[in-house]
Parts: C-alpha cells; sequence; structure tokens
C-alpha cells in the first residue's frame, strides 16, 4: 500500500511501474497540472481529480462523485497500466490525493496498487530524478473494470446509521470544519449526526511520510474502539482525503472499512439532512 522513494527510485525505468503525479488544489484546480508541467518525477502520468478520478457532477451527490468505473479502467489503461503491472500513485499533501486514486484503483479490481510515501517533497528533498518530458503513452494496457461496491456505502445507508448507529462514520476534514465553525468550501457548516473526527493527517509525521503502522493501529483502536473494520464508514468533504484514514487503517492491518464517496458535500446537499455542529 506504500512505495518508498528509494523503492521507486530503484524501479523508475522498470517498464513494470507505472507513476502517476496527483497533485491538486481543491481551490484552484489548474494547479496541479501546472506543477506537473514544471516538474514531476520522470515518467510520470498526470492524473487530474476533477476529470481523471472523478465523474460527472450532478449538484446531487457531491463535489468529487465516482467515475464510471469502464472510463476509469481506459484511462489507467491508456497509460499502460495492466493488472499485472504497479501502480504508484503521489502528490505533495500526504496522499490527501494520491490515496484517492489508490482506492479508485483497489474499487475496479487492481491489487498491485500503492501510494509513494513521502510523495513529491520527499523525492524532491532527495534529488531523485525529475523531468518536464511527457511520458511515452504508446504502450496501452488492459485493464478490465470490476468495482467492488463491498468498498463503499451509498448516501441511504448513512441516512438510516443516523438513527440505528450499526456503523461508525469518521470524518477525515479539520477539527474546525466538523465542528461547523467555518467551512470554506460547502454551502453548509457541520457534520454527520454521531460522526467522529479524525482529521487525515493525525496519521502522517511531520515529512509527511505515514506513521508506523504500530502507531496507527494504537490510535485508531482508541478511537474505534472494539469495532470491526468492517463497521467503519470514512468520509470528508467530497470522498478525497478520506481515502487517506481508509489508507491509514489498511496499513495498520485494519482492513474492510468503507467509504462515503459523496461525503458531507452529498449529504448538505439535501436540506432534510439532519446536521450536527460542535465536537463528536
Amino acid at each position: 500500500m506504500l512505495v518508498s522513494t528509494e523503492s521507486l527510485a530503484h524501479h523508475l525505468d522498470d517498464s513494470s511501474w507505472v507513476v502517476f503525479d496527483c497533485r491538486h488544489d481543491l481551490g484552484d484546480p489548474d494547479k496541479g497540472r501546472l506543477l506537473y508541467e514544471a516538474a514531476h518525477i520522470r515518467g510520470a502520468h498526470f492524473a487530474h481529480m476533477e476529470g481523471d478520478l472523478s465523474g460527472l457532477k450532478t449538484g446531487n451527490h457531491g463535489r468529487h462523485p465516482l467515475p464510471d468505473p469502464d472510463t476509469f479502467a481506459d484511462f489507467l489503461a491508456g497509460r499502460g497500466v495492466t493488472e499485472e503491472k504497479h501502480v504508484v500513485a503521489y502528490d505533495d499533501a500526504g496522499g490527501a490525493f494520491a490515496a484517492r486514486l489508490w482506492w479508485l484503483a483497489r474499487w475496479i479490481g487492481l491489487d498491485n496498487v500503492a501510494v509513494l510515501d513521502g510523495g513529491w517533497g520527499k523525492w524532491e528533498a532527495a534529488g531523485l530524478p525529475t523531468s518536464r518530458d511527457l511520458p511515452d503513452t504508446s504502450s496501452v494496457g488492459k485493464v478490465k473494470a470490476r468495482p467492488n461496491e463491498a468498498m463503499l456505502v451509498r448516501v441511504g445507508e448513512v441516512v438510516a446509521n443516523v438513527s440505528t448507529q450499526d456503523r461508525l462514520v469518521v470524518d477525515a476534514r479539520s477539527p474546525e470544519r466538523f465542528r461547523g465553525e467555518m467551512e470554506p468550501i460547502d454551502p453548509v457548516a457541520g457534520h454527520i449526526p454521531n460522526a467522529v473526527n479524525r482529521a487525515f493527517n493525525n496519521n502522517l509525521r511531520e515529512d509527511l511520510t505515514m506513521r508506523s503502522p504500530e502507531a496507527l493501529e494504537t490510535a485508531w483502536k482508541a478511537l474505534l474502539g472494539d469495532r470491526a473494520p468492517s463497521a467503519i464508514v470514512h468520509q470528508c468533504g467530497s470522498g478525497i482525503t478520506a481515502c487517506v484514514n481508509v489508507l491509514a487503517m489498511e496499513h495498520a492491518g485494519m482492513r474492510g472499512s468503507k467509504l462515503y464517496v459523496g461525503s458531507w458535500s452529498e449529504w448538505c446537499a439535501d436540506p432534510d439532512r439532519p446536521v450536527a455542529t460542535g465536537p463528536a
């Protein structure tokens, strides 16, 4: 699930490895591509959050709905991905965007997918190879989408869970957004009733590498108690940074948690859905 900069550098010229640059800025959708064009890991392809890693917006299903699985599979195949190849995604934000590609690739049935631990910052600081050249796309792969619905929950299940509390909803946004003290993106501030907060960056060290599996297991068990991972639903603003919490749990050996892709941006689009504020 995680690959080190040293390991990726060793395989940089290995045709069985395919690298994706997922840098993005939610407030400036063009910034990631401009950063990629200025410099990227040599041979990396660019994956745009708004176009490649998301589907068409309807106004009711969140800011970053799931892409069509076949379309996403074609996107990967067009960059040379096959089911046998190793896929590595990176960004400059502790995996906040790379983990979305990791989750999507696993959702459509790929197993050999990882996030670059430490991302662009660690790669650049180590003086590892970068380029402005576009990668070769002449080698077309083949990916058959087999979407796994068990990896996610839909909004109706989350609505029902407000009453049943069969699952624990974990919100990956910042504490200020969770409490409803500020909301810079969505039209309504607050959180889903009965949710708890664990901001995605709590899984990271200062250098934006992931904490050890042991440290993560201790922290997550303190939050979740005796609940099984399958009873955990992750959400954030629009189903992006919540993927880091999924990744962190799996890195800690706690596999099987779910993603609510629509997240807060879908939830608050319907005024009839309840909204909570303040601490959990």
